[in-house]
């Protein structure tokens, strides 16, 4: 429910707020009036049948914003319309599970219920005024430290922390910890939030599931196979046409109350306090409990199959694609064609001051929240987060981007960032940079289209002024320089002649290498040329070594220079073959 809360928009929901306040309550009612109908024409005890309309009238948040996010509609028409409804019937759950154990009470009236709003406002509203205050001001202290296992701890804390306090106030955990997600979901950040929880998320997602098939009891759904079909024909089957139709009374088109109704036509996890409530107040049986734990399974698993079916069979209606359906696609068309830039450090930031030369539109992604305060004050795009995570990659839209700009300054968050955009955009061209060749090679690896490595750019920089300036021929330089490149970014086997730099391997048997690092045997100082590869006696090769690598008899090496420089090299190297 957190997480829910992270996700939620208050302003899409205030959207829908008629069709969310009045329309939830009248489902509500119109599905208990639908259960004590179906029990009177199957002789069940009244009390019996307001019980099973009171649990089967509240869905699956959870399942149902799980779908939502699986197809893109979170932020659609019906799907605002199905998060407003689904919200505000969780709210009735905590007027639901009081009102449970009094059913049948003469003395349990509006009393009792007017006590219940009384405490909700009374504690909810300062309690979401000076959260909304404090939170965010502590997420943006923790945020500076750049320490991301505390800025998980803290966020874990605030929703555990807010559920413990309306648990404590009589209230629901749940709604608690919802309430603390939609405060940060008005924040800066919300999507770092969600992408640091959504592992955590998805293993409780998975326990729920497992602890719901663990309660129920397969021989005693056989005995009872009838009461479980009536159970699950109201939750998808009832509720489905009670939902579209009180969807239209709110006039919206036939296609998104379609789209409601089957959005909404299962039972879920609320269902389940409701029901053992009912059966701890001998409301109902062990029957009707294990029938509607099995009815929320397989009502889940056909919500599921009905909510990826229903779009298609709407467009393959005899009249042909309905116009109403185009309207539930979201009101903000999503950022396309534009260029996501990882990191607003030295270098994203220069690569940002030519696209906005260009007037080129992009979105930057920073973990430093001074620099998003900033870069939002002065209206620059820019999410907070840490975009080695797949989540914030995907809320700057990188499946759609023209292209993709890795600046990040650490290689193994940058190698996370290169692979988790090529999963999701495969197309798209992605520039990275690495200070060293093993880094290089790892990006390239992950799905880089080019890897930038600052210190060859820097050397082939030096190099070209400095012969520049000596006025040597510029056809030679150019050549020079393009082996230099090809050899310091690539590395390939291949010789070549003539008057330019080549690559050659040699054997070290003895000479001034054996058992010396590259920076003890000055090589490039004493010969001029480079080790760019050294291969072990092994078969273990290492590209562009650095200076501290140790060399040993029996391993190979690979040179750039000149011929006669290497020839005196291995001159050198081997005396005795020489």
């Amino acid at each position: 429910m957190f997480s829910i809360g992270v996700e939620v928009s208050l302003r899409d929901l205030a959207r829908v707020r008629s069709v969310a306040l009045l329309g939830a309550p009248l489902t509500i009612a119109l599905t208990i009036g639908l259960a004590v109908g179906a029990g009177t024409l199957l002789d069940w005890p009244m009390l019996q049948s307001v019980v099973v309309g009171i649990v089967v009238s509240v869905g699956s948040t959870m399942v149902l914003m799980r779908l939502l996010m699986e197809r893109g509609d979170l932020h659609s028409r019906h799907g605002r319309v199905l998060l407003g409804t689904s919200l505000v019937e969780d709210l009735a759950v905590v007027v639901l599970i009081v009102v449970m154990p009094r059913l049948g009470q003469a003395e349990t009236g509006l009393l009792r219920l007017g006590g219940v709003f009384l405490l909700v406002t009374a504690l909810l509203v300062p309690f979401t005024y000076a959260a909304s205050k404090a939170i965010p001001m502590l997420l943006s202290y923790v945020a500076r430290t750049r320490n991301q296992e505390l800025f998980l701890l803290v966020t874990l804390t605030v929703a555990l922390g807010t559920a413990a306090l309306s648990h404590a106030a009589g209230l629901s955990l749940a709604l608690g910890a919802f309430l603390a997600g939609v405060i940060i979901s008005e924040s800066d950040y919300a999507h770092e939030t969600l992408a640091r929880l959504l592992p955590i998320r998805d293993t409780f997602v998975a326990l729920f599931f497992v602890t719901l098939g663990a309660l129920v009891n397969p021989a005693a759904i056989l005995a009872h196979g009838s009461l479980l079909a009536v159970i699950f024909g109201l939750a998808v089957g009832g509720k489905l046409v009670i939902r579209t139709a009180v969807a239209r009374l709110f006039g919206y088109p036939i296609a998104t109350a379609l789209l409601v109704g089957v959005g909404l036509a299962q039972i879920g996890e609320f269902s389940f306090v409701l029901i053992q409530v009912a059966r701890q107040a001998g409301h109902v049986g062990d029957e009707v409990y294990q029938a509607t734990l099995a009815a929320s399974l397989l009502s889940i698993l056909a919500n599921a199959a009905l909510v990826r079916a229903a779009p298609g069979w709407l467009a393959r209606l005899p009249v042909g694609r309905p116009p109403e359906l185009a309207q539930t696609t979201a009101a903000a068309p999503p950022l396309s064609g534009h260029v996501v830039i990882a990191g607003f450090g030295r270098i994203g930031s220069a690569v940002v001051a030519a696209l906005e030369t260009f007037q080129t539109f992009y979105v930057a992604i920073e973990l430093d929240p001074e620099v998003v305060r900033v870069l939002r004050a002065r209206g620059v795009p820019c999410l907070y987060g840490d975009a080695a995570q797949a989540r914030i990659l995907e809320a700057a839209g990188v499946e759609r981007a023209a292209l993709v700009v890795i600046a990040l300054p650490d290689i193994d968050a940058a190698v996370s960032a290169v692979r988790h955009t090529r999963a999701l955009a495969p197309g798209t061209p992605i520039l990275a940079r690495a200070h060293h060749p093993a880094g290089q090679d790892q990006l390239l690896a992950a799905g880089a289209t080019e890897v930038i490595q600052p210190e060859v750019e820097a050397a082939s920089t030096l190099i070209r002024r400095a012969l520049r300036h000596l006025a040597l021929p510029r056809e030679r330089v150019l050549a020079y320089l393009e082996r230099f490149r090809s050899v310091m970014e690539s590395t390939p086997a291949v010789r070549t002649g003539g008057a330019l730099p080549e690559v050659q391997e040699a054997t070290v048997h003895g000479g001034p290498l054996a058992d010396r690092s590259l920076r003890d045997a000055q090589i490039r100082e004493r010969f001029g040329v480079t080790v760019v590869a050294v291969t072990r006696a092994d078969g273990e090769m290492l590209l562009h070594p650095p200076p501290d690598t140790m060399v040993h008899p029996g391993d190979r090496v690979m040179l750039f220079g000149l011929p006669e420089q290497i020839a005196a090299f291995t001159s050198e190297l081997n005396p005795r073959r020489a």
